[in-house]
């Protein structure tokens, strides 16, 4: 068993969940009545979803805990990077959707029992308040918001009062809680041949083609921010080649974030990428998983284009500074959106209110993005994972640029 262990860790991570893929779609065409394997994907994502808030605690305050003074500049810089990119995201979202207006068929939500915000409004009010929500509720619920703040809190309470021993236990709290996660992902080939099953024997093949206008124009817009905008900032900001860093990033975390589709389970990977590039621990440490919760590029694409073709559908005409509008109220509700699978979607309904939309059919568009999530969901997390790492080594890279270092990643 021990051997049959090792052979299944050692082995491509991409490779079997290519495989078990592709076994999950037959088995949903083949056996549709055989629900029981769709209990490996409810129990991946809930295994995912159960240690993710954990994970962001801990990891953010030993972080904190541990961490040297003086980076501060740092982490003033990749907040801007995070935000200015979602923004971005956004924006390119907004002109994709006015060169390509596309619609769709809005089907019913039976089922669908969560409610989402209203307006920015509430969203602000929302985030204020999730702020200072009990620390236990925060993670019981995935309240990133509220997790983040109560980390950041405790983080810096012990570096000011505790000893050395007790960081040090929040240290190795922090690496139990990491691989954890690990063991989770080397499961995740089951859990998405029980979700690509769910899908498939539910809806049919037909969830990879009936709405393909739609699933195009995200991807689409998904592509042109990965490989064109990120790496333009990172050019701006550098001044050197950014495809040497953008590219080994989309490969070595994207890549794993879209098939784990959770940018708060992708943190040890990026962590370790991080490392890989010779970035300082005290800083990629905190940057890495705040970015999980607050650099959502993808989350502020799939918010717009859903809102947007939800107007198109209703023959609402959005002006452009209304679609300005959307651009800003799309980045500060992604920011709260959740770092685990489908946290964006809750979220198209805040942006559909800016234009009149009733609630019942904005959740009509959620479930659209039910449909096509298993492959909008998967895009969105890549996205804003692998953005994590590349606007965290960009901060980092630029502020030692100033100081006159040497930056070995480009040396080498």
């Amino acid at each position: 068993m021990v051997n049959l262990v090792k052979k299944w860790t050692e082995s491509s991570l991409i490779l079997r969940i290519a495989i078990f893929l592709v076994i999950g779609a037959i088995l949903g065409v083949v056996l549709p009545k055989a629900t029981v394997i769709a209990i490996f994907g409810k129990i991946f994502v809930g295994a995912l979803k159960g240690v993710a808030p954990v994970l962001v605690f801990v990891l953010v305050s030993s972080a904190l805990a541990k961490a040297n003074m003086g980076i501060g500049g740092r982490f003033k810089t990749v907040i801007g990077l995070y935000m200015l990119s979602t923004f971005l995201a956004a924006f390119v979202a907004v002109i994709a959707s006015k060169i390509f207006k596309v619609t769709m068929v809005l089907p019913g939500v039976e089922g669908i029992e969560n409610t989402p915000p209203n307006g920015i409004g509430e969203v602000l009010g929302n985030l204020l308040t999730n702020m200072v929500t009990n620390p236990v509720t925060a993670i019981a619920n995935a309240n990133y918001i509220g997790i983040l703040f109560w980390a950041v809190l405790l983080g810096l309470a012990i570096r000011g009062f505790a000893s050395q021993s007790t960081i040090q236990l929040f240290d190795d709290l922090a690496n139990a809680v990491s691989t954890i996660v690990r063991w989770i992902i080397q499961c995740a080939p089951f859990g998405i041949m029980g979700l690509v099953f769910d899908a498939v024997s539910t809806s049919g093949l037909a969830i990879f083609k009936d709405y393909g206008k739609l699933l195009i124009l995200l991807v689409g817009c998904m592509l042109v921010m990965a490989l064109i905008v990120v790496p333009l900032i990172v050019f701006i900001v550098l001044r050197k080649n950014p495809y040497k860093l953008v590219l080994k990033c989309l490969k070595e975390s994207g890549i794993t974030a879209f098939f784990t589709r959770s940018s708060a389970a992708n943190i040890p990977v990026n962590m370790q990428l991080c490392k890989d590039l010779g970035l300082e621990e005290d800083f990629y440490s905190v940057s890495i998983p705040l970015g999980a919760t607050i650099n959502m590029d993808g989350a502020a694409i799939t918010i717009t284009i859903m809102s947007l073709a939800t107007a198109n559908t209703l023959g609402i005409n959005v002006d452009f500074p209304t679609a300005l509008i959307l651009s800003v109220l799309a980045t500060l509700g992604a920011c709260g959106a959740s770092g685990v699978a489908g946290g964006s979607l809750l979220l198209i309904p805040m942006a559909c209110s800016l234009f009149g939309v009733s609630n019942d059919i904005a959740m009509q568009t959620v479930a659209v993005g039910f449909i096509i999530g298993v492959i909008q969901d998967s895009l969105e997390t890549a996205l804003n994972s692998s953005g994590d790492v590349i606007f965290s080594a960009t901060a980092e890279f630029y502020d030692r640029m100033k100081k006159g270092e040497k930056i070995d990643f480009y040396e080498n």
